[in-house]
């Protein structure tokens, strides 16, 4: 008699990797869409001076470096889904209040974008959390594609609707609308995985149990690797904000500058993201990860050694934002492996090893800058292109030849 296989085949059709392009939509909104987007346009209509726009929008990115102090609370109590919901919801009405104050760069408005932004981390957090409860790989590389499309889409949109919106709509309006595109896509999370377990242990209990979930990933020889993979300069990402600052060099014009390093790299950096998804999954999450960064490492050789055209900005630019698109989605792969089964701490885990991949971002814009200063706008994308071409051919080899170094060690010890 044959085993029945309805039910292996079954679950991960159920697992619906699709929904986390909507289940990332809260934090997307609030980071991308304001913070990183509209909200500079927004203080500079009220006559806020960039200088000190920029000041508060720096105040305001802080708590997306350091969310994995408080992210571990969607961890206990309550189900994840039901802590993206809540948080979800809870984001929306602190950002909706800032926006009915008399001005959005005041200080009581500025502590309640503060203050949301915390919260809708909660939702990321939480995300991570159910990502790791997927039980196929070939949903957990789905599900990081369909992740990192819905950011970049929902913070495009929010972007688009506040900016085009706010010379016909009041402040309170536009918080309304805001709060609706954090709140409403969380109600989603009701048809993700359930999560079938709650903390049934003593707190004793439970601390060593997630004590040794986080040994179990964090203090093991193999998270060296995971670790550097989070950490080294391939694939940061740091050249999308660089990108139009060399465009002048390039002769290229603001308005085509506003065109291709906007909604159109929007799209370009969406779609390099599901593209990821048709990557076989036989390839590994760490060595798909790896030639994504070669790929887009090559396609910043083309403005480092190309003529200094338009023609060559476009090019670059285009072939940069869809291939780091695809970069970004297999990151999440890699968080994934890096993570494991979520357990019970999945979302504190999850929260730290996404904080340490903001690191390269960081170092990576640092560093480009020095090479521009130093030695002119072809060294800037050759910084880049050089730095993420060594550390990715360095831990590819690693990850090529681990599998074989593993079998050599196994044969060598004795029966």
């Amino acid at each position: 008699m044959q085993p029945d296989n309805s039910a292996i085949t079954e679950l991960p059709a159920k697992e619906r990797p699709w929904l986390f392009a909507f289940l990332i939509a809260p934090t997307a909104v609030v980071s991308l869409g304001l913070v990183e987007g509209a909200l500079s346009y927004l203080f500079r209509r009220e006559g806020v001076d960039p200088a000190h726009g920029s000041e508060i929008l720096a105040l305001l990115a802080l708590p997306h470096t350091i969310f994995f102090f408080w992210s571990p609370i969607t961890d206990f109590w309550m189900k994840r889904r039901t802590w993206l919901i809540a948080s979800a919801a809870a984001a929306a009405g602190a950002v909706a209040f800032a926006f009915h104050q008399p001005k959005i760069s005041s200080a009581p408005s500025v502590a309640l974008l503060f203050l949301g932004y915390c919260l809708a981390l909660l939702a990321c957090g939480s995300a991570g959390g159910l990502m790791g409860m997927l039980s196929s790989e070939v949903n957990r590389r789905r599900a990081g594609s369909f992740y990192q499309c819905g950011s970049l889409v929902f913070g495009g949109v929010a972007v688009l609707v506040l900016v085009s919106c706010s010379g016909q709509l009041s402040l309170g309006a536009l918080g309304w609308i805001v709060a609706a595109m954090i709140a409403l896509p969380a109600f989603v999370a009701l048809a993700a995985p359930k999560q079938s377990e709650l903390d049934t242990h003593t707190v004793r209990e439970t601390a060593v149990h997630i004590l040794r979930e986080f040994k179990t990933t964090f203090l093991r020889w193999d998270a060296v690797p995971y670790t550097l993979l989070v950490m080294f300069p391939m694939c940061s990402g740091a050249m999308i904000g660089l990108l139009p600052g060399l465009a002048a060099d390039f002769g290229v014009s603001g308005a085509e500058v506003a065109w291709v390093n906007g909604l159109l790299g929007t799209l370009l950096t969406a779609a390099g993201s599901l593209s990821a998804a048709a990557i076989p999954i036989r390839i590994r999450a760490p060595i798909a990860f790896l030639l994504a960064g070669l790929t887009n490492a090559g396609s910043l050789a083309v403005l480092a050694f190309g003529p200094m055209q338009p023609a060559i900005y476009f090019t670059g630019t285009v072939l940069y934002l869809f291939t780091i698109g695809c970069c970004y989605a297999l990151f999440t792969g890699v968080v994934l492996e890096f993570l494991g089964d979520s357990g019970k701490s999945g979302s504190a885990r999850y929260a730290i090893i996404n904080s340490l991949g903001n690191v390269p971002v960081a170092y990576m814009i640092f560093l480009d800058g020095r090479g521009y200063a130093r030695w002119g706008a072809r060294a800037m994308p050759a910084t880049d292109a050089v730095l993420s071409i060594c550390g990715a051919l360095l831990l590819l080899t690693y990850f090529v030849l681990r599998p074989k170094l593993a079998r050599a060690v196994e044969t060598a010890q004795p029966q």
